[in-house]
């Protein structure tokens, strides 16, 4: 097997460098890789091991050119996503086949490149170690694995063994370092929950600590919020199959927003599929983000960067719980009492609706409360339940888009169930009030804005996204009182959604 690392070839590369100057004190130089992968055309149909295998070495494949290309620019970490190698839409029985054994190793050191007869069924895992010994780097990958059970362990699965969606990270020399089971699976019956939530860091020489969760985990508490709050993560390592959702959830909106609430370095990698809405992978630091977000090209995209050990200090992040800026003092001379019973107007006392009217449209299967942002400048509120939404804004470029302030403070029921309060400034569809929420890639009008609101949490993640997908960072964020804002000027383009998306885990 080993002989096949050594051959030598053309590879034609679609790949993005960015700011490469060696490795100077203080920083590393990361990849991921956006994946599409090649799936087997009736993954529901039971196959053998070896057919599994034979597709499974097909993306492993185009792994090994990555590492190899990655390695020609000094990368020291590389991260491909989630099902990038077995695939997706299985069955709990005809995922069986695809799966590697993965070993429960505590003091146990393993390199399975090295002893690739140590334990059966681990195939996939030796060709993973061989890639990082052949790159001289970490190498971070997803994988189905199994572990076998019995009825001894209460929440062993009837047939007998765990199938669990994996994280497996090597070291440069292909020891296997740690491995992640993802805790919150988005309606893959194929695999089981771990009984117990694993927290997984690992360290590396040239930047520390790094902690691992997969797609689905990042909107909520366990592990994502715990490995950044309880175990002094700085550098996160998130693999997806995220399927993009405008306004608020496309995969590099969230990826963004996790780096500037937690001020941590996200390497981000998503599966890519745009037929499926699957797109959108980055390098994310708290003040700068490369990213990569392609609907209509069918391949995939190494992306490589520099970035800082600790996270560079943004200087975004403001907490003041004492002091009241001018503009919320405005504000606060019109805030309504809000009644949490008035469900059709909750918070709308001493405004006009003559002037300012209130209306409802769905927005992420959400029943949001709006109100529209038709002047050239002005100053909004619009409340729900127990939050009230503001903000400050001034158009530099005044089309007939229309857009509009709305607000949501409930369970989000669909797709998952999970407890969501959130502002968010965003462009509509067209002229009608029905079409805000729809999913719109290009704006013209460029904003300053002040968005603030009063959150019942403390966990909110700031969301910038431009016309054509184009991320920006923030100008500043955090607290003032009791209510978290963001302010930005002087946009590079036209604003699609500016958005503070709060959870509260508490409710879920």
């Amino acid at each position: 097997m080993l002989g096949a690392w050594y051959k030598l070839g053309l590879f034609l590369l679609c790949y993005q460098i960015i700011s490469l100057e060696g490795h100077p004190e203080g920083h590393y130089v990361a990849a991921v890789y956006e994946h599409r992968s090649i799936l087997t055309p009736n993954p529901k149909v039971l196959t053998d091991r070896e057919s599994a295998l034979r597709l499974m070495n097909q993306n492993l494949d185009l792994y090994e050119e990555q590492v190899m290309a990655a390695a020609k620019e000094g990368v020291q970490i590389i991260v491909f996503p989630e099902d990038g190698i077995h695939g997706f839409n299985f069955t709990r029985d005809s995922l069986y086949p695809f799966l590697d054994f993965l070993p429960s190793l505590q003091s146990e050191e393993w390199n399975p490149c090295l002893e690739p007869y140590k334990f059966n069924d681990t195939e996939v895992l030796q060709r993973l170690s061989c890639m990082a010994i052949m790159g001289q780097m970490y190498l971070v990958a997803n994988l189905g694995t199994k572990q076998p059970c019995n009825s001894s362990d209460a929440h062993c699965p009837a047939d007998g063994r765990y199938q669990f969606n994996t994280n497996v990270v090597f070291s440069d020399n292909g020891t296997f370092v740690t491995s992640y089971r993802k805790q919150n699976l988005y309606f893959e019956y194929a695999f089981d929950t771990p009984p117990e939530v694993d927290y997984s860091t690992f360290d590396t020489p040239f930047a520390e600590k790094f902690g691992i969760f997969i797609c689905f985990d990042i909107l909520f508490f366990e592990p994502a919020v715990r490995l950044v709050k309880d175990y002094g993560v700085k550098h996160i390592v998130f693999t997806a199959a995220w399927m993009n959702q405008l306004p608020l959830l496309a995969s590099i909106e969230i990826q963004q927003a996790f780096a500037v609430a937690f001020n941590v370095n996200v390497l981000a990698v998503n599966n890519h599929h745009p037929s499926l809405g699957m797109t959108g992978s980055g390098i994310h630091s708290p003040r700068r983000s490369f990213w990569y977000h392609n609907m209509e090209s069918p391949e995939g995209k190494l992306i490589i960067a520099q970035i800082s050990d600790p996270p560079a200090d943004a200087d975004l992040l403001w907490n003041d719980t004492s002091s009241t800026t001018e503009s919320y003092r405005e504000f606060f001379s019109k805030e309504p009492s809000c009644e949490e019973n008035d469900i059709d107007a909750p918070c709308n006392k001493g405004w006009s609706h003559e002037t300012v009217p209130s209306f409802h449209s769905t927005m992420m299967y959400d029943n949001f409360t709006l109100v529209p942002a038709w002047e050239e400048q002005g100053s909004l509120q619009v409340c729900s339940n127990s939050l009230c939404c503001y903000v400050d804004y001034q158009r530099h470029v005044l089309s007939d888009d229309f857009y509009a302030l709305g607000v949501f403070d409930d369970l989000h029921t669909v797709h998952g169930t999970y407890y969501v309060q959130a502002c968010a400034l965003v462009k509509c569809g067209g002229p009608q009030f029905e079409t805000c929420g729809h999913e719109i890639t290009n704006a013209t009008d460029t904003f300053d804005f002040h968005l603030w609101g009063n959150f019942s949490t403390s966990y909110v993640f700031p969301i910038l996204l431009t016309s054509g997908m184009t991320l920006e960072i923030p100008g500043q964020v955090g607290w003032e009182g009791s209510h978290y804002f963001m302010r930005k000027n002087q946009l590079s383009e036209g604003l699609l959604t500016a958005a503070l998306y709060g959870r509260w885990y508490e409710r879920d």
